[in-house]
């Protein structure tokens, strides 16, 4: 998401009529596009528009209300939403890989996520417009093409949901592969499952972020499901496309995880067996319902939870 969105805003960069600086120091202009997913980059943020207080800067991507306060005391630097620049089409469609968004934002409210205060509730882009996009690309030499959207099995524009825009891009001509990400479990339907096994265009990879192994820890999370059945959920899809490959999300440390809720997610680990996975150790985020729970497992903890199961995933892919 955050390649498909440098690309537009340089998009809508150009359209402005600006040119490209060689180096940060030799522009006018320069333009960030910020995560607030984690403090690590927040803070990364704060300091880059310290070093370019003789510039004029523009803030783009996912900025949590908070932090946007703080920054707009800065007199160089304005705002731009992913929406400026979420419908634009790519910078250029001679590549061999591209990245195509087909929905933006959230409406889950997952506990411990910024997205729905970053990049608002969910929108879906109209099917015809992304399949003339896809067009397009096909037509111009790509091969592959990834559909992307926080939360991407969701997506819906009238009568046209997820499962029924894959059978559609899956029949239009051209030498090419579909992927997507990122889907919830909930999300996850019998209806699309069943597209998959029919798209031939399809890699066989799906990310399916779970989050934990804990039911307790999952209804903290508000992620609405139970370990239970993303396991039953994972067998179902593992049944009709044998040769998938699986990868997840895995927060370690969320308030209030014991080590016998954290042992729960190894076991699930260890019973789904991932291709990978992309652990993160928990960290508050401003304005989220996790923000008010006391963040009460230390650093240390944090650590050596990830450090686990970063050991037990590599075993898995290797």
């Amino acid at each position: 998401m955050n390649v498909s969105d440098s690309e537009k805003i340089t998009r809508l960069l150009q359209k402005q009529g600006h040119q490209p600086a060689k180096k940060a120091g030799g522009a006018d202009l320069v333009v960030l596009n910020v995560c607030s997913v984690r403090q690590a980059a927040i803070d990364r943020v704060y300091n880059k528009v310290g070093c370019f207080a003789d510039k004029k800067v523009i803030l783009a991507g996912c900025l949590l209300p908070f932090d946007k306060k703080r920054l707009a005391r800065y007199k160089n630097v304005s705002f731009w939403h992913p929406d400026d620049y979420f419908c634009l089409p790519p910078l250029r469609q001679d590549k061999l890989s591209a990245y195509v968004p087909i929905m933006t934002g959230c409406n889950n409210f997952c506990s411990y996520c910024a997205v729905p205060f970053t990049r608002g509730r969910e929108k879906s882009r109209p099917a015809k417009e992304i399949v003339n996009e896809i067009k397009s690309l096909a037509k111009n030499g790509t091969k592959k093409i990834m559909l992307i959207g926080q939360n991407i099995n969701s997506y819906k524009s009238q009568r046209v949901n997820f499962a029924k825009l894959l059978k559609t891009l899956n029949d239009l001509p051209g030498d090419f592969r579909l992927s997507f990400l990122t889907s919830h479990p909930k999300d996850m339907s019998d209806e699309l499952i069943d597209a998959m096994t029919k798209c031939g265009r399809l890699t066989e990879e799906l990310h399916l972020p779970v989050q934990s192994g804990d039911n307790q820890i999952l209804k903290k999370m508000n992620r609405r499901y139970t370990a239970g059945h993303y396991k039953n959920l994972i067998k179902k899809i593992r049944a009709k496309i044998p040769q998938i490959k699986i990868s997840t999300d895995i927060i370690v440390g969320f308030p209030g995880e014991t080590k016998k809720q954290f042992v729960n997610t190894v076991k699930l680990v260890k019973s789904v067996n991932f291709d990978k996975a992309y652990i993160a150790k928990y960290s508050p985020r401003p304005g989220t319902a996790a923000a008010k729970l006391k963040d009460n497992v230390s650093a240390a903890e944090k650590t050596r939870r990830w450090r686990l199961l970063d050991t037990l995933i590599n075993k898995f892919e290797h």
